[in-house]
């Protein structure tokens, strides 16, 4: 895997994360890593990143009679950055829809040239 393709995946991973905070901040760290289809140490070290980059914040329930009730909060600065990723998420998609578009397109018109030559044999 090329390395130039870590920080997009990063950027996805985290995108994904705080789309499922926003919806349910109450998800339990395993929760969440099923949701992501991720192992639970990924998920912890998304977490902590995005929590040192104060995108998200915790906040624990000392009512709760569950010692390990948190909400995963979204901060304002997390909000503005979760827009961000999103249409930097989206840009890369429509740029991958069209190349595989091209593609697609490519791959036919080959089919159809060799489906012609056999036919002409």
């Amino acid at each position: 895997m090329n390395t130039s393709e870590f920080p997009s995946l990063q950027e996805e991973n985290h995108l994904k994360v705080l789309r499922l905070l926003e919806v349910n901040p109450h998800l339990s760290q395993r929760e969440l890593a099923d949701a992501l289809g991720v192992s639970l140490g990924k998920t912890n070290y998304c977490l902590k990143a995005l929590l040192g980059k104060g995108f998200i914040k915790m906040q624990s329930f000392k009512k709760s009679q569950n010692k390990l009730a948190y909400a995963y909060l979204l901060t304002p600065t997390g909000v503005t950055e979760k827009a961000g990723l999103t249409v930097r998420f989206l840009a890369r998609k429509v740029a991958e829809y069209k190349s595989l578009t091209l593609e697609i397109e490519a791959l036919k018109s080959e089919m159809s040239k060799a489906q012609a030559t056999r036919l002409e044999m």
